[in-house]
């Protein structure tokens, strides 16, 4: 076992704060350690009595006839969860609550001007669902259709969501910050022929005019015969295509106030939503109605103790899995009200999260280590004059909290009465996989905590592929049963989808990341298997920027022709793009006379990283080499690099595989001359 990983799990183990609870008037919520255990063990030896049971948090159109199907050994292939059932995700999230408690609030929408808020009741949710569907299928939107959605956080983004479920149709929501050149692979792949946007965004006084990246985007997908455009702005003009565009909310006036929801099967999917693949080109994961729907609601029942009384505050964006569970789908299914943020954390002041938890009764916050990381750096004391006593569960989200953060978190922002919820999961997982319970589950800093039921870890030797029995053991993190919210397919590529997560160790699913455990069973998360980098809680595959690095050109002309990206410590982000670039002959030619300066090369190749694939994926660095650590199969050597960008040039390794050792100290000058 390296030393880092001893030294993760050689850390104190803090008591549940008994404050975490939910309250005691709620009799669905785990009370004790005794109570998960016994819950958890059911879980993995009868998963079918237990989610058998647990699917009773659901509303169904029709029962299912048989919990799970599953062929063959473990991950042989993708299971089937509740088979002959039918049930609507959408009637789960607005009906139900909007027949029993139609006047409590189900959206708190916060925007980037503070003084612009507004609430939407469940029976208001549930007319602008109905409305938005209607619109849709008056568009020719039918069951099994996809529908791609390119919204910023803001209540017309959920109503969407729930309104392409209600009937039957697919969403497949993209980050309201990729670039047109990514709307467009996404809209091609997943085959959309209806695109639901808006005029503009706002992000910290700043205007995105998002209805005009869109349009950018579908010059080149032809197929897209309808775009429903979000006029928030009336006051202000913006391009219309009037063969193509329809304007909401006009458009949807004239429909009835209700629609009916259409039953779907268990195993129909929900949603679509892309993440970084290692080959470069992302991947539509696909997730299903039932289990999904289950996933989310018990996760965010559990894990974060929510109750229908309750106010969830998930900063994270719809356009990733975490505003998909977090922010929509878990607390409506379980009745709660949800916060919905469209700003930064520092938007007007610093102190623009702890005036919403206090202002809203906030229970349950769920943030990113970067956001906390950021807002650390203005001190303990702009936090003080807040109240948060409403608070019961700290979640943080996309990558570990390091230890410092965690007690930042805990004492300053949970006043030591609040569980930190160090969720670990995937999008590929649809909801956590590994987490405290508040209230319940003691806390180890820096350990994501104990499996949730259903999930049940594995340790893998990388070499052997076979599993790690004792503890403490570290390797590869591996899950070794079925889980109703895991992801089915990578759309219309399960070819894929075995060769990335069920191939590469068989009998398990394969999650991506290292892991270690300690001798109490708390799993602590360490870095990537594969080329995917984690930047704010993004995760970008290195090959996709490497691909946007090489497709660049100047003057007409390539401008690289090779280059390898790596992640780097970010004080900020968690982690940073380092680019390391070989300029094409004619492109050193210009270097060598000065007609080009390597400093505007650098620049330059930021600039189209960013406009390819969008702001959040601009590299922090391009370092223009001569050549790149490579073994003598034209392996390049990523971990060289990474050492040599940190500062470790007294530990590179094993160098004996490089085909030219040489390599080395220039790159070393390189990233010395070139600060």
């Amino acid at each position: 076992m390296t030393l880092e990983a001893e030294k993760l799990m050689n850390v104190p183990t803090i008591p549940a704060p008994a404050t975490a609870l939910p309250p005691a008037s709620s009799e669905v919520h785990v009370r004790n350690m005794d109570q998960y255990k016994a819950l958890y063990e059911q879980s993995i030896n009868d998963p079918e009595t237990f989610f058998g049971e647990q699917s009773k948090a659901l509303s169904w159109d029709r029962d299912f006839d048989k919990v799970l199907y599953h062929v063959g050994n473990n991950f042989s292939d993708s299971p089937a969860w509740f088979v002959g059932g039918k049930l609507n995700a959408s009637y789960n999230c607005v009906d139900r609550w909007a027949l029993q408690t139609p006047n409590k609030v189900a959206i708190i929408y916060e925007g980037d001007d503070a003084e612009k808020g507004y609430s939407i009741t469940y029976s208001e949710l549930l007319v602008r669902v109905c409305q938005m569907a209607q619109l849709l299928q008056s568009k020719g939107v039918k069951v099994g259709d996809v529908v791609t959605i390119y919204l910023p956080m803001t209540p017309e983004a959920v109503i969407s969501m729930l309104a392409v479920a209600r009937i039957g149709a697919i969403h497949s929501c993209i980050f309201a910050g990729f670039s047109p050149g990514a709307i467009k692979d996404r809209v091609i792949d997943s085959n959309s022929h209806v695109v639901i946007t808006c005029d503009k965004g706002y992000r910290a006084t700043k205007v995105i005019q998002t209805k005009k990246i869109v349009d950018e985007a579908l010059e080149s997908c032809p197929d897209v015969k309808t775009v429903v455009v979000i006029n928030r702005d009336p006051s202000s003009p913006f391009p219309q295509n009037p063969e193509r565009d329809v304007i909401y909310p006009d458009a949807a006036a004239s429909f009835k106030s209700y629609c009916a929801p259409v039953p779907v099967d268990s195993e129909h999917p929900l949603f679509l939503l892309y993440t970084s693949g290692s080959t470069g080109k992302p991947k539509g994961m696909q997730h299903c109605t039932a289990g999904y729907l289950l996933g989310a609601l018990l996760t965010t029942r559990h894990i974060f103790g929510v109750t229908p009384d309750d106010t969830l505050f998930t900063s994270g964006d719809i356009g990733w899995i975490t505003g998909h569970t977090y922010a929509v789908y878990g607390p409506l299914a379980n009745g709660a009200t949800t916060v919905i943020f469209e700003s930064t954390p520092v938007y007007p002041t610093p102190t623009r999260y702890w005036d919403i938890v206090d202002r809203h009764k906030v229970t349950q916050f769920y943030t990113a280590p970067t956001a906390l990381r950021l807002l650390r750096q203005y001190g303990h004391e702009i936090i003080d004059k807040y109240d948060l006593s409403s608070l019961r569960a700290l979640g943080s989200v996309g990558e570990p909290i390091a230890e410092e953060i965690w007690e930042w978190y805990f004492n300053y922002v949970g006043r030591g009465r609040c569980t930190v919820c160090d969720t670990y999961w995937l999008t590929e997982s649809g909801s956590h996989l590994v987490s405290s319970i508040p209230g319940v589950t003691p806390m180890k800093p820096g350990s994501a905590g104990l499996p949730f039921f259903g999930i049940k870890p594995a340790i893998v030797d990388p070499v052997s592929g076979h599993e790690i029995t004792e503890r403490p053991a570290e390797g590869v993190f591996a899950i070794s049963q079925p889980w109703p919210s895991m992801a089915r397919s990578i759309f219309n590529d399960y070819a894929r989808y075995q060769d990335t997560y069920l191939k590469p160790y068989p009998g398990f699913f394969f999650t991506g990341d290292g892991a270690s455990i300690d001798s109490e069973g708390y799993i602590f998360i360490g870095g990537r298997m594969d080329d995917v980098v984690n930047v704010s809680g993004h995760r970008l595959s290195t090959a996709e920027v490497e691909s946007s690095v090489l497709d660049a050109t100047m003057d007409g002309e390539s401008m690289m022709t090779e280059c390898a990206v790596v992640g780097v410590d970010d004080e900020i982000t968690g982690q940073a793009l380092v680019v390391f670039a070989v300029c094409e002959p004619w492109l050193k030619d210009d270097i060598a006379s000065g007609k080009k300066i390597p400093q505007d090369i650098s620049i330059e190749t930021i600039l189209i990283v960013r406009k390819e694939i969008g702001p959040f994926a601009a590299p922090r660095k391009v370092y223009l080499v001569d050549d790149l650590p490579k073994t003598r199969s034209g392996k390049i050597l990523r971990r060289v690099l990474r050492k040599i960008v940190a500062g470790e040039e007294k530990q590179l390794g094993e160098l004996s595989t490089l085909s030219d050792p040489s390599v080395v100290p220039a790159l070393i000058d390189a990233v010395k001359n070139q600060k």
